[in-house]
């Protein structure tokens, strides 16, 4: 009796579309199918185990047949070595022995409730043009609402799955996490998350931004996303992540940007983000919400954004607590103060916010509650602080380059790669901070937004 024969295709070493490529690999890393591993990959080793059990009930004959056959060869091209290389970077096996990570193989685009498109790739047309989703197509959302949805599977604990579905009708990897998240229309991949989002710089993070690798080369080996939900603290070298993976959703904190492929993480903002968020920028973009949303009776997340708004001019004395989202006296009397502020009488001191106010408030113009400019001030060379308005990511004005420059001065432009510059950077931050410890300030005085003490001293 022979021995049987299992012929195993062997792809062309110099062939480069993706199906070749994958296999290539995956015959070598041995990945179980149900990770993404390729079928003939599989197949090989159970004809390996098949040939060994035949070779032991044939006898030493059999078995010295079967022992004798020389394993598959696996060719590779230097693409394939590329990604072996960078699988075990000793920063990576370093970060891996110290905080042990499983891998996150994706699906493809599908839509909610549905199946991924076939071979768990998205058809060419089943994603939307750029063009396409800058004119309409997108559901606004807050960072706010971002987060809180995240959270909603944190707390739920949904299970790891490519082909399961949540009952919001969202895929339960990471990219259908995301799309969740960001309230898309139908589950993204990590190829197409982008499409979705305009690309910032690490130091830019604000919660509801997302860090992803996309791995073009083969999707399933280390292509993942996360949702930054703030940084850890002062050093930024840590982030509380929001993540789908094995087993469950989870929310812990982050080396920055992963423990795998971080220097591969891309940082990327939402572009449907409207108001009612955590950050700076999204509230200098925020058009006025209209006169409904405010007064007695209001709760939303303007009313929030209105009492950050108002504290950082000068109106954090007429808030015992909060502010939040319910409309309070204390929101009332602070607005009459900013109006009053601004010269304004009767109807116009009202302390209801109309367009006018609220353009102000959230471009930073004006004077704070107090009576000093803000960045629409007379004169970018006057001394006079100018309001802590101007000094808030997305801010872009003369007080920053001035201030950058006045750091730079003192001995506090370590931080500065290139610059200053009249735009607001992490960098301009870690400065002020450095600046404000200097004078033995810690906790909330030694944040790196400047408030009128630390131009007074820095300017002095």
């Amino acid at each position: 009796m022979s021995v049987p024969v299992f012929e195993e295709f062997v792809p062309a070493a110099d062939c480069g579309c993706p199906g070749c490529a994958r296999q290539r690999r995956d015959l070598a890393l041995g990945l179980p199918v149900r990770v993404g591993g390729h079928p003939a990959a599989h197949g090989a080793r159970r004809a390996l185990v098949l040939m060994t059990a035949a070779g032991v009930a044939l006898g030493a004959g059999g078995a010295a047949a079967a022992t004798a056959l020389p394993p598959p060869s696996v060719p590779f091209t230097p693409a394939d070595l590329a990604d072996a290389s960078a699988a075990t970077d000793p920063a990576d096996a370093s970060a891996r022995a110290a905080y042990p990570e499983p891998d996150t193989p994706q699906g493809g685009r599908g839509p909610l409730h549905g199946a991924p498109g076939p071979g768990g790739r998205p058809s060419p047309n089943a994603t939307p043009t750029t063009s396409q989703i800058s004119t309409g197509t997108l559901r606004t959302t807050t960072r706010t609402e971002i987060v809180n949805r995240a959270k909603l599977w944190v707390t739920a604990q949904v299970p790891y799955s490519m082909e399961k579905y949540w009952s919001d009708g969202y895929r339960q990897d990471c990219s259908g996490y995301i799309s969740m998240a960001w309230n898309l229309r139908a589950n993204e991949w990590t190829g197409s998350l982008d499409r979705f989002a305009d690309r910032i710089d690490r130091t830019e993070l604000q919660p509801g931004d997302i860090l992803l690798f996309h791995n073009p080369a083969n999707p399933t080996r280390g292509s993942h996303v996360t949702i930054f939900g703030g940084w850890t603290d002062y050093t930024h070298t840590s982030y509380v992540a929001y993540e789908q993976t094995k087993p469950r959703t989870r929310k812990q904190a982050t080396p920055m940007a992963y423990w795998e492929n971080s220097s591969r993480y891309v940082a990327y903002r939402y572009k449907g983000l409207a108001a009612g968020g955590t950050g700076g920028a999204s509230q200098a973009a925020t058009p006025y919400p209209g006169v409904a949303m405010f007064g007695t009776g209001a709760d939303n997340a303007y009313i929030t954004q209105l009492g950050r708004l108002l504290v950082d001019r000068g109106g954090k004395r007429y808030y015992s607590k909060g502010p939040g989202p319910k409309w309070g006296e204390a929101d009332r009397r602070a607005t009459q103060a900013f109006q009053l502020a601004q010269g304004w009488k009767g109807k116009e001191a009202d302390g209801l916010p109309g367009p006018e106010t609220w353009k102000l408030l959230v471009t930073g113009g004006g004077k704070d509650i107090g009576g000093s400019s803000g960045s629409s001030g007379s004169s970018s060379n006057a001394t006079a602080f100018p309001g802590r308005g101007s000094f808030r990511p997305g801010q872009s004005n003369a007080y920053v380059e001035k201030l950058g420059k006045q750091l730079v001065k003192r001995g506090f432009g370590k931080h500065y790669l290139s610059g200053p510059g009249p735009r607001w950077t992490e960098a301009d931050r870690r400065n002020v901070e450095a600046f404000q410890r200097a004078q033995g300030w810690r906790g909330a005085a030694a944040d790196g937004y400047p408030g009128p003490e630390t131009w007074r001293r820095l300017f002095r």
